[in-house]
């Protein structure tokens, strides 16, 4: 069987994938998207909210408006593509075999994959939530397609558990659409949002914000009548005697975001625990040389503009290895999280792929007022730092790292948070 080959082949077809595929062209790249959806876009196309585009564009977009920009650049580039096509396995010889209506099984070879297949939404089965099964619990961003692409209104009585970005907007959404939305229920101490949706979608509209409670009850049978919520301790344990009751058909869940892993791991790609994603260089190269990823399936991102700068990257680099050979070798710097930090992206740097510097981005967990954000070398010497008037969970930052000052470090580099 003659199998078709790709100078890059980009699996999945949403803002990550298009802008991949997009930079991977303009290295010169032979490309392929394989998009699982009938349609290019992603999950921008069910955002039809605005507030997209203000750091790429300069100018405020709907998701399927930054959407459209980037999928005219690809049909301008003349990429192919293959929608309604699901990738079954990507091999380390950077093989994908993937199947559809049209083709049937095929399988393609590629010099270079960028993995881009985004993430999916924790179910309640992830956070169990005791109580029976009755219709109207969803994800947040189940609801939001429902209610944005296919016409349904998913309930009148709301209650949201947990403060992400999704859940915020679709507070907004459904009291747009003539919901009542009783409250926003937050196990943590502090929102899981941007700052700019707890004002916009929850203070705008008078919803209440429940921080450090969670639902504890779910009622109902055949549809959702009420929901339990109680505040949580320090250990996130119930606290007796909190009891708040809520009547409500719709209980809509926003309780976090998982990168998609399952090609990454059949690829044999290694993951880094700390955001569940590939462990990543500082070209977005994964561990097996030629296999790249970039956007939520490595880290969830806040801003999809901040996604279309990481993925033009990995595309940019895909194409120059397909076209060019690996990237130089040579001394390899670590980046370690250290105080209040959740994780880095990158996670390690190959100082000789470097040009003048390297952007580090990293999430803090918990709450920081002013601070100096310190990278440290492994003998303890200051590396650089930064100055933060405010930090928070829900809001990514990211520091830009000279070459220079990275080949004076000794070992490997630690990002840690310093309140002041």
């Amino acid at each position: 069987m003659t199998r078709e080959s790709y100078d890059v082949i980009v699996i999945g077809g949403g803002p990550a994938g298009l802008a991949a595929a997009e930079a991977a062209a303009q290295g010169g790249a032979s490309v392929l998207i394989l998009e699982r959806d009938a349609v290019l876009g992603g999950i921008l196309n069910q955002c039809i909210h605005n507030g997209f585009g203000l750091h790429y564009f300069k100018e405020e977009l709907t998701g399927p408006e930054y959407a459209g920009r980037f999928i005219a650049r690809v049909r301008e580039q003349g990429i192919a593509v293959k929608t309604d096509t699901m990738v079954l396995a990507v091999t380390p010889e950077k093989r994908v075999c993937a199947v559809n209506t049209k083709d049937g099984y095929f399988e393609l070879d590629a010099k270079a994959i960028v993995l881009c297949m985004g993430c999916r939404e924790r179910t309640r089965g992830a956070i169990s939530i005791p109580g029976r099964r009755p219709s109207g619990v969803f994800t947040a961003g189940a609801a939001q397609r429902y209610l944005n692409i296919e016409g349904y209104m998913v309930g009148r009585r709301v209650v949201i558990l947990g403060s992400g970005d999704i859940g915020l907007i679709m507070a907004r959404r459904m009291t747009l659409e003539g919901a009542k939305v009783l409250a926003c229920v937050e196990v943590m101490p502090y929102s899981g949002g941007l700052t700019r949706n707890i004002v916009q979608c929850l203070r705008d509209f008078d919803i209440p914000l429940y921080l450090s409670h969670t639902v504890t009850q779910i009622e109902g049978e055949s549809r959702l009548t009420g929901v339990v919520v109680q505040e949580v301790d320090g250990n996130r344990a119930p606290i007796p005697g909190t009891d708040m009751h809520f009547d409500c058909d719709t209980l809509l869940l926003s309780v976090g975001l998982i990168p998609e892993n399952e090609l990454s791991r059949g690829a044999g790609v290694e993951m880094d625990r700390r955001h569940s994603g590939p462990m990543a260089y500082e070209n977005m190269e994964t561990s097996v040389p030629g296999i790249f990823a970039a956007g939520n399936v490595v880290h969830v991102h806040d801003l999809v503009d901040f996604v279309t700068g990481e993925s033009q990257r990995a595309g940019a680099a895909a194409a120059k290895y397909a076209l060019g050979g690996p990237a130089a070798e040579g001394r390899t710097v670590e980046v370690k999280n250290g105080e209040a930090v959740s994780y880095t992206v990158p996670g390690k740097i190959r100082l000789a792929n470097v040009e003048k510097a390297v952007e580090v981005f990293f999430r803090v967990n918990r709450v920081c007022g002013p601070s100096t954000v310190r990278v440290t070398d492994a003998g303890g010497a200051q590396v650089a730092s930064f100055k933060r008037e405010r930090l928070a969970p829900g809001e990514m930052e990211r520091v830009a790292l000279p070459k220079v000052l990275l080949e004076k470090a000794e070992g490997a580099i630690t990002v840690s948070v310093e309140e002041a």
